[in-house]
C-alpha cells in the first residue's frame, strides 16, 4: 500500500513500475543493467476517491497525459531501488500537491495608519523627484 494521507491509500497493483536502461552517464555500467524506473498511475482506474480523481484530471500538469494517467521517470540514483522509491516519492507528491485544498483568501480593508504612511511616503517621493530640476540662479 502506498499511502496519500490518512484516509486514502493506492493498492500497490494500481502502480505498473517497469525496469528500463538509464541514459546519460555511467560508463559500461549504463548498458548493462536496467536501473531506471519508468511509473505508471492510471487515475481512472485507480481506487482514490472520486473527489482526488476529479480534481487530478482537472489538473494541468506535465506528468498527466490528456488520458489521465501519470508517468514517471526516475533515473537519478545508479540503484534500482532507489529509483524505485524516488519515484513512487514523485507520485505520492503529485498526487499531494494537486489535492490539497487551497485557502480561501479573506479580504480586509487597508488600516487608517497604513493609507497615512502610504500617502507621505508618495508625498515625500513627489518632493524628492520635484528637487531633481534644474537649479536657477536668482541673478538670471
Amino acid at each position: 500500500m502506498i499511502v496519500i494521507s490518512r484516509q486514502v491509500a493506492i493498492a500497490d497493483e494500481e502502480v505498473e513500475i517497469t525496469a528500463i536502461r538509464a541514459q546519460g552517464n555511467g560508463g559500461q555500467h549504463v548498458n548493462k543493467a536496467s536501473t531506471a524506473i519508468h511509473l505508471r498511475f492510471d487515475i481512472r482506474a485507480s481506487g482514490l476517491p472520486e473527489y482526488y480523481k476529479s480534481r487530478l484530471l482537472a489538473a494541468s500538469h506535465h506528468l498527466i497525459t490528456a488520458d489521465g494517467i501519470i508517468i514517471i521517470k526516475a533515473q537519478e540514483y545508479r540503484s534500482q531501488e532507489m529509483n524505485r522509491e524516488a519515484a513512487l516519492a514523485r507520485l505520492v507528491s503529485v498526487i499531494q500537491t494537486l489535492t490539497a485544498e487551497q485557502k480561501h483568501r479573506r479580504a480586509t480593508r487597508p488600516t487608517r495608519a497604513s493609507k497615512e504612511r502610504r500617502l507621505a511616503s508618495k508625498s515625500q517621493k513627489s518632493s524628492v523627484k520635484a528637487m531633481r530640476g534644474k537649479v536657477r540662479h536668482g541673478g538670471e
